[in-house]
């Protein structure tokens, strides 16, 4: 089965910058998506960055230019590079990945809190 966890979040300033790792302890062979998910205080959990299984991307508005998804080949590692960050990109990032094959099935992450403060 396909277990996730995440990494690398914690306290930065505003204008910093973080990198997301997210490993995957089971073995996955075809995904409908790879994507971060955060959810922010008081507020629902939002999208914030998506690999499709088409190898496309797509980003949510706020983030764009900013953050930045990636995977290495084997599909092992997810990442998610965090630049010019604001104070409203606080919250808990999580990792998920809809999966297709060898079973079918969507997983989370136990998430990582990010903190932008000054």
């Amino acid at each position: 089965q396909v277990q996730l966890e995440e990494s690398g979040g914690g306290l930065v300033q505003p204008g910093g910058s973080l990198r997301l790792s997210c490993v995957n302890s089971g073995r996955i062979f075809r995904v409908r998506q790879l994507a971060w998910y955060r959810q922010r205080p008081g507020m629902q959990r939002e999208l914030v960055a998506q690999i499709k299984g088409d190898g496309s991307k797509n980003y949510e508005g706020s983030v764009t230019g900013r953050f930045t998804i990636s995977r290495d080949g084997a599909e092992h590692t997810l990442y998610l590079q965090m630049n010019n960050l604001k104070p409203e990109d606080t919250g808990v990032y999580y990792c998920n990945a809809i999966v297709l094959s060898p079973y079918t099935g969507t997983f989370w992450g136990p998430g990582t809190q990010v903190t932008v403060s000054s």
